[in-house]
Protein backbone atom coordinates (compact mmCIF):
# COMPACT_ATOMS: atom_id res chain seq x y z
CA UNK A 1 0.00 0.00 0.00
CA UNK A 2 3.12 2.44 0.70
CA UNK A 3 4.29 2.11 -2.83
CA UNK A 4 0.73 2.83 -4.34
CA UNK A 5 0.30 6.11 -2.04
CA UNK A 6 4.11 6.68 -3.09
CA UNK A 7 3.33 6.41 -6.75
CA UNK A 8 0.37 8.74 -7.22
CA UNK A 9 0.55 9.25 -10.76
CA UNK A 10 0.80 5.95 -11.87
CA UNK A 11 -2.05 3.37 -12.36
CA UNK A 12 -2.12 -0.13 -10.41
CA UNK A 13 -5.21 -2.51 -11.20
CA UNK A 14 -5.47 -5.00 -8.33
CA UNK A 15 -6.03 -8.43 -9.74
CA UNK A 16 -8.82 -11.78 -8.39
CA UNK A 17 -10.47 -9.02 -6.24
CA UNK A 18 -7.66 -9.30 -3.97
CA UNK A 19 -8.20 -13.18 -3.33
CA UNK A 20 -11.05 -13.09 -0.88
CA UNK A 21 -11.24 -16.50 1.04
CA UNK A 22 -14.73 -17.05 -0.81
CA UNK A 23 -14.74 -20.83 -0.06
CA UNK A 24 -14.38 -20.34 3.83
CA UNK A 25 -16.70 -17.27 4.51
CA UNK A 26 -13.96 -15.17 5.74
CA UNK A 27 -14.46 -11.23 5.10
CA UNK A 28 -12.30 -9.56 7.21
CA UNK A 29 -9.46 -8.39 6.97
CA UNK A 30 -10.52 -8.41 2.92
CA UNK A 31 -12.56 -5.96 3.47
CA UNK A 32 -10.76 -3.35 5.03
CA UNK A 33 -7.54 -3.97 3.66
CA UNK A 34 -9.31 -3.36 0.42
CA UNK A 35 -11.22 -0.41 1.80
CA UNK A 36 -7.92 1.26 2.42
CA UNK A 37 -6.80 0.73 -1.07
CA UNK A 38 -9.88 2.27 -2.78
CA UNK A 39 -9.33 5.33 -0.87
CA UNK A 40 -5.99 5.14 -3.16
CA UNK A 41 -7.51 7.15 -6.22
CA UNK A 42 -4.89 5.04 -8.71
CA UNK A 43 -6.03 1.75 -7.78
CA UNK A 44 -8.44 -0.22 -9.79
CA UNK A 45 -9.91 -3.37 -9.29
CA UNK A 46 -10.56 -6.65 -11.77
CA UNK A 47 -13.64 -8.28 -10.83
CA UNK A 48 -11.87 -12.06 -11.61
CA UNK A 49 -10.72 -15.09 -9.80
CA UNK A 50 -13.53 -15.30 -7.79
CA UNK A 51 -14.84 -18.75 -8.50
CA UNK A 52 -11.41 -20.47 -7.88
CA UNK A 53 -11.60 -18.83 -4.43
CA UNK A 54 -14.77 -20.43 -3.57
CA UNK A 55 -15.98 -24.29 -3.60
CA UNK A 56 -14.95 -25.15 -6.88
CA UNK A 57 -17.37 -27.87 -6.85
CA UNK A 58 -19.99 -26.53 -5.43
CA UNK A 59 -20.03 -22.64 -6.07
CA UNK A 60 -22.96 -20.30 -5.96
CA UNK A 61 -23.03 -16.48 -7.19
CA UNK A 62 -24.46 -16.00 -3.91
CA UNK A 63 -21.33 -17.21 -2.74
CA UNK A 64 -19.58 -14.50 -4.26
CA UNK A 65 -21.90 -11.63 -3.74
CA UNK A 66 -20.74 -10.64 -0.96
CA UNK A 67 -16.98 -9.62 -1.84
CA UNK A 68 -18.19 -8.50 -5.27
CA UNK A 69 -20.77 -5.74 -3.44
CA UNK A 70 -18.15 -4.47 -1.17
CA UNK A 71 -15.64 -3.63 -3.53
CA UNK A 72 -18.26 -2.23 -6.11
CA UNK A 73 -19.22 0.04 -2.62
CA UNK A 74 -15.91 0.98 -2.10
CA UNK A 75 -14.28 1.36 -5.62
CA UNK A 76 -17.74 2.38 -7.24
CA UNK A 77 -18.07 0.93 -11.01
CA UNK A 78 -16.40 3.22 -12.94
CA UNK A 79 -13.10 1.41 -11.16
CA UNK A 80 -13.89 -1.95 -11.88
CA UNK A 81 -12.74 -4.13 -14.70
CA UNK A 82 -13.91 -7.18 -15.53
CA UNK A 83 -11.95 -10.02 -16.21
CA UNK A 84 -12.46 -14.12 -16.95
CA UNK A 85 -9.14 -15.10 -14.91
CA UNK A 86 -9.39 -17.86 -18.21
CA UNK A 87 -7.80 -20.50 -18.54
CA UNK A 88 -7.30 -20.69 -14.32
CA UNK A 89 -11.16 -19.97 -13.98
CA UNK A 90 -11.35 -23.54 -15.54
CA UNK A 91 -10.90 -25.28 -12.22
CA UNK A 92 -13.67 -24.19 -11.20
CA UNK A 93 -15.86 -23.44 -14.00
CA UNK A 94 -15.85 -23.14 -17.78
CA UNK A 95 -15.92 -19.18 -18.91
CA UNK A 96 -19.44 -18.86 -19.89
CA UNK A 97 -20.31 -19.60 -16.56
CA UNK A 98 -17.99 -17.01 -14.88
CA UNK A 99 -19.36 -14.53 -17.39
CA UNK A 100 -22.72 -14.68 -16.40
CA UNK A 101 -21.98 -14.79 -12.91
CA UNK A 102 -20.29 -11.65 -13.11
CA UNK A 103 -23.29 -10.29 -15.28
CA UNK A 104 -25.58 -11.49 -12.34
CA UNK A 105 -23.18 -9.82 -9.67
CA UNK A 106 -22.86 -6.61 -11.95
CA UNK A 107 -27.20 -6.83 -12.65
CA UNK A 108 -28.02 -4.16 -10.57
CA UNK A 109 -25.84 -1.37 -12.38
CA UNK A 110 -27.10 0.70 -14.80
CA UNK A 111 -26.27 -0.12 -18.27
CA UNK A 112 -23.46 2.65 -18.58
CA UNK A 113 -22.53 0.97 -15.73
CA UNK A 114 -22.10 -1.82 -16.83
CA UNK A 115 -20.97 -1.22 -20.09
CA UNK A 116 -17.65 0.52 -18.01
CA UNK A 117 -17.29 -2.90 -16.56
CA UNK A 118 -17.12 -4.55 -18.93
CA UNK A 119 -14.88 -3.28 -21.31
CA UNK A 120 -15.06 0.77 -21.10
CA UNK A 121 -12.88 0.95 -18.05
CA UNK A 122 -10.10 -1.70 -19.43
CA UNK A 123 -10.20 0.79 -22.34
CA UNK A 124 -9.48 3.91 -20.39
CA UNK A 125 -7.06 2.54 -18.27
CA UNK A 126 -4.94 0.60 -20.59
CA UNK A 127 -5.52 3.04 -23.32
CA UNK A 128 -7.29 1.06 -25.98
CA UNK A 129 -9.30 2.27 -28.92
CA UNK A 130 -12.59 0.32 -27.80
Amino acid sequence: METVAALPGSPFVLENLAKPLVATGVFEPWASDLARLAALPNVDYKLSGLVTEADWALWTVDDLRPYADHALEVFGPDRVLFGSDWPVCTLAADYGQVVRAAEELMAGLSMTERDAVFGGNAGRLYRLNL
